[in-house]
């Protein structure tokens, strides 16, 4: 099968819908298919080897020019090129240009209106390429801001186009009126150009499927799948050489992701666990606007006389990532927002490590088909020290959730099984 997958770069973090995207397109492509990966906005940045084209359609500058400035909407494509290119947007994509809310509503708005919106000659860039390439059997878009792309592309190659659904209704409640409402209703307005939406998790496809009015029959369930290099045999905690009791967080440093919830968390633990030693790592990126949401947890921490136990990693790559998560006890990443995806969640348990969720989203399903992890009440920090004060008093019960995560990703969410779900899924896009 020729697949032509388009993926969205986030500006030179490490994003866990790029990496989803690549590491599918690496397996499609070990099982003989043809995958042409092609990276919009700016290049992406996966934690394992890029097969993505080293080219960037709608380049994030181009697009915030022609957008910012009339001017740049009829400059020609030769001149286009100094802009478009890949190390020129990656020169820039660490000192994002400063856009406040309406901007950002307006390109979201511009994007979604496709060739009828200011933006019209990046799609006309989009169509030539496409044409340019050895047809497709498929298209495959990343989410369902870029939805507009399907009518075009699907004129000018007559294949279906199938679009995954993985968690853009964060961004687009976060858009101010009249964006917001704006942006729904054009995206709604353009579903049946599609002819096979992907959804993440099953509760992904039972949320979209009402946020944005898709029938639910035209809703496949690719759940997410993780590369397994490198994680290794599960460490027994009685192999591990003695340390504090682990508490970690492994997300984007963002209010939504609940550091701060955990936070508060752990000052309530550690009042119930004087007699244990402890310490709360964190990793993941962290954008420079929240800053302050980081402080302000350190702050509480602080203030309670446990700063000593707070430790903040950065960044880390996938050596990096997979070295932290061995040494953590149990992962927490109290979301205080219905998370569809959680691939920190198997990346943890792939590793070996328990988690303690709040029971909302993805997380209930994850947990409950690999068992290996508490849930709790979502934005309760009481109910999740009294779970993670189990997991610490109890080996017996930390021992037994570590192998059921273990054993639980591996029987069901690898990248293979994704692939073959994925498969299916083109299949039926085929046949509509």
């Amino acid at each position: 099968m020729k697949i032509l997958q388009i993926t969205a770069g986030a500006a030179g973090m490490y994003c866990g819908s790029c990496t989803r995207d690549n590491a599918l397109a690496r397996a499609l492509m070990a099982r003989g298919h043809d995958v042409t990966l092609m990276p919009v906005y700016t290049p992406t940045r996966p934690d394992e080897p890029n097969v993505s084209r080293d080219r960037v359609l709608f380049g994030g500058i181009s697009v915030y020019l022609q957008q910012h400035v009339p001017l740049f909407r009829a400059t020609p494509r030769l001149l286009d090129r100094l802009w478009d290119s890949p190390a020129v947007i990656r020169a820039f994509a660490g000192r994002a240009i400063k856009t406040d809310a309406r901007l950002l509503g307006e390109l979201t708005i511009s994007m979604l209106r496709g060739q009828d919106g200011v933006l019209r000659k990046e799609f006309e860039k989009l169509i030539d390429w496409a044409r340019d390439e050895a047809p497709p059997d498929v298209v495959d878009l990343p989410n369902s801001l870029l939805i507009a792309m399907a009518a075009p592309l699907k004129r000018a190659l007559n294949r279906p186009v199938c679009c995954t659904l993985q968690g853009e209704e964060l961004f687009l409640d976060g858009l101010v009126p009249p964006y917001r409402e704006q942006a729904r209703e054009l995206i709604r307005a353009q579903v049946p150009t599609i002819d096979r939406f992907i959804a993440v998790s099953e509760y992904s496809a039972r949320f979209m499927s009402a946020y944005l009015a898709i029938p639910s029959d035209r809703i496949s369930v690719v759940p997410l799948g993780i590369t397994l290099d490198g994680y290794g045999e599960r460490q027994k905690s009685e192999a591990r050489s003695p340390a504090p009791f682990t508490v970690g967080y492994f997300a984007r440093i963002a209010p939504e992701k609940g550091l701060q919830v955990l936070a508060n968390a752990y000052v309530r633990l550690r009042r119930r666990t004087p007699d244990i030693p402890m310490r709360l790592v964190a990793a993941g990126h962290l954008p420079r606007a929240h800053q302050p949401y980081l402080d302000g947890a350190k702050t509480t921490l602080k203030d309670a006389g446990l700063g000593q136990e707070f430790e903040y990693h950065g960044e880390v790559d996938r050596p990096g990532k997979i070295a932290f998560l061995r040494r953590l006890d149990v992962l927490s990443v109290p979301a205080t927002y219905d998370e569809p995806k959680g691939m920190f969640l198997l990346e943890a348990m792939a590793s070996g490590v328990p988690v303690v969720q709040p029971r909302r989203g993805s997380f209930t399903e994850i947990v409950e088909r690999t068992g290996g992890g508490l849930l709790v009440p979502p934005d309760d920090p009481g109910a999740l020290a009294e779970a993670l004060e189990r997991v610490a008093r109890t080996p017996a019960l930390r021992d037994e959730l570590a192998q059921h995560a273990f054993d639980g990703i591996r029987r069901h969410y690898t990248v293979a099984q994704s692939v073959e779900k994925l498969i299916e899924a083109y299949g039926h896009a085929a046949r509509h």
